[in-house]
């Protein structure tokens, strides 16, 4: 089965209704999906905007897109498809024609293509390389983290970005080991470190989720897009958010109620210096899960989180990269969650980050270059018909 007739057939959206309900498409409408996938949630939209409505998807992922080319297809000419990555959202969106619009949407979830793929290293139930790369064109993957950086390097990623308890243990056990080969003789390596599977969690879950998060730069490339998106955003416009894990939905929480609130200012002091005026009105103040039918009949959505936002009238701008780092405000620690919005290269609160493309580098204390030599940063754009 090829990996289109995989999507169409296995690909189930999350939280499709309540996207919706969020999003309010209305006919005539511009909208964006960050994070296209097989297209589940772009069709769902569209279906509402037509007729005179236009969608933007984006993907890092090339199948995504051709699998997401062939679902659309009915839509024609409202569909504009993007293969890139949403870090650069602003240039994309502009390039394309769609600003201001009306709604945008990120889905931060893998998608079954991807889970199922026997190439690409996601998952740990069947044996892959260790590839983990959303976009194949980019240098880093998995494999070179985990064969070449020093094992504090290893401990960091995997506690900062798996929040893993026994990060120590699996750092060491994997440094030990090397040369690890592929997920099964890396979950093998956790599984030994950790004393075996205990509970409904495989030990190997949190790490695979840290180098996946590491090689993707995934953290700092959603904290840029989320502040590009309010920017793109009509007064009124609609801002809606799915996450899968703590990290990722505490980056997006924090945010988004940054966002929301006028003064930055620490509380003593007792005039305010920062002149942020709020830009966004949180639409659900308690995060939207699945309904426990959902659950059932797909059982990789029960860690879904939706959180919606609205973009209020023009009365400010959103925190630039000179404003204090998302999560300082409200006490989050650069080790439990975040870096910098925008860091610049070589300056990092985490040990790795990206440049915007979704190029990974270990951070500057590091000895090991995360890149292969002759590493070349990917072309970020890559528009298809």
């Amino acid at each position: 089965m090829n990996v289109l007739m995989l999507e169409r057939e296995l690909h189930t959206p999350v939280l499709t209704e309540e996207v919706i309900e969020g999003l309010v498409p209305r006919a005539g409408g511009s909208y964006i999906d960050c994070t296209l996938g097989a297209g589940g949630h772009a069709a769902a939209v569209l279906a509402r905007i037509l007729p005179g409505g236009r969608l933007l998807g984006i993907d890092a992922d090339p199948e995504a897109i051709a699998a997401a080319r062939e679902r659309l297809s009915r839509f024609g000419d409202a569909v504009v498809l993007v293969n890139g990555n949403f870090a650069f959202l602003e240039d994309i969106a502009r390039s394309n024609h769609f600003y201001p619009v009306d709604g945008i949407l990120f889905d931060l979830g893998l998608s079954t293509m991807q889970l199922e793929s026997r190439s690409r290293g996601f998952s740990f139930q069947k044996d892959a390389p260790l590839d983990m790369r959303f976009d194949p064109s980019q240098q880093l993957s998995a494999d070179f983290i985990v064969n070449h950086a020093k094992g504090e390097e290893l401990f960091d990623i995997i506690r900062s970005y798996g929040e893993e308890p026994a990060a120590r243990k699996i750092a060491r056990s994997i440094v030990a080991a090397r040369p690890v080969t592929g997920t099964l003789d890396l979950a093998g390596v956790i599984e030994r470190a950790t004393g075996g599977v205990r509970g409904r969690i495989h030990p190997a879950t949190r790490t695979f989720q840290a180098l996946r998060i590491a090689v993707n730069a995934e953290i700092p490339n959603l904290q840029s897009a989320l502040r590009q998106a309010i920017s793109l955003l009509v007064s009124g416009g609609r801002l809606a958010v799915i996450s899968y894990h703590s990290l990722e939905d505490r980056v997006v929480k924090i945010y988004l109620v940054r966002e929301a609130r006028g003064c930055l200012c620490p509380p003593e002091v007792l005039k305010c210096l920062c002149g942020h005026q709020p830009a966004l009105r949180i639409v659900n103040r308690k995060v939207i899960r699945p309904r426990p039918e959902e659950v059932a009949a797909n059982p990789r959505s029960r860690s879904a989180r939706l959180r919606i936002a609205e973009k209020l009238a023009a009365t400010g701008s959103p925190a630039g990269p000179g404003d204090p780092p998302v999560g300082q405000a409200s006490g989050l620690s650069a080790r439990s969650a975040t870096v910098p919005v925008d860091p610049p290269v070589g300056q990092a609160s985490l040990p790795v980050h990206s440049t915007p493309g979704g190029t990974s580098r270990l951070s500057s204390r590091s000895s090991v270059s995360a890149c292969p030599p002759g590493n070349r940063r990917p072309s970020p754009i890559r528009r298809l018909s």
